[in-house]
């Protein structure tokens, strides 16, 4: 959903006004947004069993939400509809300035011991572009406006190795997640996409596509995880309960990034770098939303 700034600052007054006093998780049940890095089936499906554990160890009702795009789940977040929320490092960003989003915990899986991952550039091996200055004319998917890996990183990446962005290419398109990315990669509706390392792990482990068909164009440096995030007004009681089980919540598979050895503690100062790629791209976060 576009907001005009008369609209986001009436919406920002309005959650100045909500900040004022804490808002309880309705009736013992916690709403949890996703962002849509598959569709949301998929999604809901992925993350059953740490949404049960999650139910099981906070005794709440525990119901999932996942919205056409990221900007979906941070309305959801702004507007009390939803309780906590898994975003992308760029989509919390915006959503801590515009939504009082707050993260407080970040997944470590037993496959990279790291909370951290990297943003690819594919294409096709047997013709896509090979390197950065090999995309010149040819068409590209970015993922979503608000996507780190799929839209932020790689655009300051490209654009630090000389690229224009802007003119460079024939055509973008915002495919709305990563594994649709891949797919237009795969089955040759763009020349090359900008995904998340990982999402390629997966799309590959579930044999959607073989690794073999592409090459890598460009790799990130390391990217802070995608956080767990809580409204900032939300109850001091939930947030204690929500944070003690989802540390304790391991050995279980959580979407595309693997094997869960429980959700370490993080906070905002580890999203900074995110902030800084955003200013090195003058962007107007605010006028994002």
């Amino acid at each position: 959903m576009k907001m005009t700034r008369k609209t986001w600052l009436r919406s920002a007054a309005a959650l100045a006004l909500a900040a004022t006093a804490p808002a309880f998780a309705q009736s013992g049940e916690l709403r949890v947004g996703l962002i849509p890095s598959e569709d949301a089936q998929a999604m809901i499906r992925a993350s059953q069993q740490v949404m049960d554990q999650l139910a099981a160890r906070t005794g709440m009702k525990v119901r999932p939400f996942v919205a056409n795009d990221y900007n979906g789940v941070i309305e959801a977040l702004r507007s009390n509809k939803i309780d906590i929320a898994f975003l992308g490092p760029f989509s919390y960003v915006l959503a801590s300035q515009v939504a009082g989003a707050e993260a407080f915990a970040v997944a470590v899986t037993r496959k990279t011991g790291t909370s951290a991952y990297r943003s690819l550039v594919i294409s096709r091996k047997d013709k896509g572009p090979a390197g950065v200055a090999d995309l010149q004319g040819r068409s590209f998917a970015f993922v979503d406006p608000t996507s780190a890996s799929g839209h932020l990183f790689p655009k300051a990446g490209l654009m630090a190795e000389g690229f224009d962005t802007d003119k460079g290419f024939s055509r973008v398109i915002f495919s709305g997640s990563h594994d649709a990315s891949i797919m237009a990669v795969a089955n040759g509706k763009v020349d090359a996409a900008a995904v998340a390392d990982r999402i390629l792990d997966s799309a590959v482990g579930k044999g959607l596509v073989r690794r073999e068909d592409f090459q890598i164009v460009w790799r990130s440096q390391p990217i802070p995880e995608s956080p767990m995030t809580w409204r900032r007004n939300l109850d001091a009681a939930t947030k204690q309960k929500v944070a003690a089980a989802l540390a304790e919540i391991k050995g279980l598979p959580w979407g595309d990034q693997g094997v869960l050895d429980g959700f370490a503690p993080t906070d905002d100062k580890a999203y900074d770098v995110v902030r800084e790629t955003a200013r090195a791209l003058k962007l107007d976060l605010g006028s994002m939303k």
